[in-house]
């Protein structure tokens, strides 16, 4: 076949291509996710509305997950009740941010040398602003370190959370929890109310269940791996460290807020 017959057909090939770009899946305007997808059905029937306020500190590469569970929460509870916040650095010279931060009533869940149980907080000094940091464990401990507005506020932890029901996401350690896990524990323990457990959680299980119904795995986490001869990859020193503290201390519980994973 000749050059020109070449360069003639594929010519012909680009001419075929659309014009206009693929359509997209309709979205749903709550969650926006495909509406193929959406686990709106599976939210709270009214948003739920506890006393005080959910404020996420985000970092920038959460909003590229397609299956973060930051959303959840926000969906899921009353407008004005969970507020996002966007960055590496806090508070970013934003002043509604910065009253926030100084407020008294403001606890930040990180699990420094200073943070106590928060089942040790008195529910009756609220309502809380319950500040967590949403990202992986090191974007999180970067975003610490780099934000001193955060060290001096009163710092609590959560103590034996028990297992993520995000199966679909191999976590570090046996016990972390995503974003919408912890503060889902954390609202329960500062409102006692329960409803947050029942009811919160529900469209994390539509999401998993919808991803196994259509080729996700269960995953174990990669202590269990590592613990079963079936972690592909060298361990890194912060895992090996977590795995450690582990064994050292396997029947006291360990915080959950130390081992909060991105979601």
């Amino acid at each position: 076949m000749s050059e020109v017959m070449l360069e003639t057909s594929a010519w012909e090939d680009l001419a075929n291509i659309p014009a206009d770009p693929p359509r997209m899946r309709p979205l749903c305007v709550k969650c926006c996710r495909p509406v193929q997808v959406c686990w709106c059905s599976a939210l709270p029937p009214e948003p739920l509305s506890p006393a005080g306020r959910i404020v996420l500190l985000q970092h920038p590469a959460e909003e590229k997950r397609s299956l973060r569970t930051a959303p959840m929460l926000s969906v899921g509870l009353a407008p004005g009740k969970c507020l996002i916040y966007k960055g590496k650095r806090f508070p970013r010279h934003d002043q509604e941010l910065e009253t926030i931060l100084a407020d008294k009533r403001s606890l930040l869940l990180y699990p420094s040398a200073n943070s106590v149980p928060i089942e040790q907080i008195d529910p009756s000094e609220g309502p809380y602003n319950l500040i967590l940091i949403d990202g992986t464990w090191p974007q999180a401990k970067a975003i610490y370190h780099s934000s001193t507005a955060l060290h001096g506020m009163r710092q609590v932890k959560l103590v034996s959370s028990g297992t993520s029901s995000y199966i679909i996401r191999t976590q570090p350690t046996e016990g972390c929890l995503s974003t919408l896990e912890t503060a889902i524990e954390a609202l329960s323990v500062l409102e006692r109310d329960n409803r947050y457990r029942e009811q919160l959680l529900q469209p994390l299980h539509v999401l998993c269940q919808y991803q196994l119904a259509n080729g996700a795995v269960t995953h174990q986490s990669k202590e269990f791996l590592i613990r079963h001869n079936q972690y592909p990859k060298l361990i890194g020193r912060r895992l090996n460290r977590l795995l450690k503290h582990a064994d050292n201390f396997k029947d006291e519980p360990m915080d959950a807020a130390e081992r909060i994973n991105s979601t």
